[in-house]
């Protein structure tokens, strides 16, 4: 009876399916990297903004509360950008010829905001509240780093799904208490899963349901 395979055919075949499978298997484990690189969730990343503005020297270096600029922080959705007139506070008395104040300068003069490049942006479908984070106890630094350190701001995070949902699980040693929300020095003591409880208990957090999908699509 004549033989339809040669010997090696089952080598080839052993070799056909294990680099099928390392394929796939590569192919999934490329595909999840890239999904997580700094490419598609833009960590790291600095636009080009109108004007350098220097998280490090003005948060950092001269230490001005988050708040004074983000001023909608703790009362909407989004923490708001500043006016020019803010900017102006101190800019009418210092580097007042800057040349790269020109626009701000110009913003003031013919009264047209300064057009800045966001970073920190979420896609249309997700709901979400910078004042119910504030009030709850969750630290700026939480989801935009040491931006007290950055010399151009960048994205920290990568804010995607399972970023928040890792908080959302179990935000208790995340917590702190409301006078350090925006202290990007703070770090948690060595019970903060206990502390962050009693916050979580204190704000009334229910646990159960920060997963529940309406929570951050509606």
């Amino acid at each position: 009876m004549a033989q339809l395979f040669s010997p090696a055919a089952d080598t080839w075949m052993r070799l056909f399916l294990v680099g099928s499978l390392s394929l796939m298997a590569g192919g999934t484990v490329g595909i999840i990297g890239f999904a997580r690189s700094a490419y598609m969730t833009s960590t790291d990343v600095r636009p080009q903004q109108p004007v350098p503005f220097s998280h490090r020297h003005h948060a950092g270096e001269l230490g001005i509360d988050c708040r004074y600029c983000h001023s909608n922080v703790e009362r909407g959705p989004q923490a708001g950008l500043p006016p020019t007139e803010t900017c102006m506070t101190c800019h009418s008395q210092i580097w007042t010829n800057a040349s790269v104040l020109e626009p701000v300068r110009q913003s003031l003069a013919h009264q047209t905001p300064v057009e800045w490049t966001r970073v920190a942006k979420l896609p249309d479908y997700v709901y979400f509240r910078h004042d119910i984070h504030i009030a709850k106890g969750v630290g700026c630094s939480d989801c935009h780093g040491r931006i007290d350190k950055m010399a151009l701001t960048y994205r920290a995070k990568p804010f995607t799904m399972e970023f928040c949902l890792d908080c959302h699980r179990d935000p208790a040693p995340r917590l702190r208490p409301p006078e350090h929300v925006t202290d990007m020095a703070w770090t948690p003591p060595a019970d903060a899963g206990a502390k962050g409880e009693a916050i979580a208990a204190h704000e009334r957090i229910r646990f159960g349901e920060l997963t529940h999908c309406t929570v951050c699509h509606r």
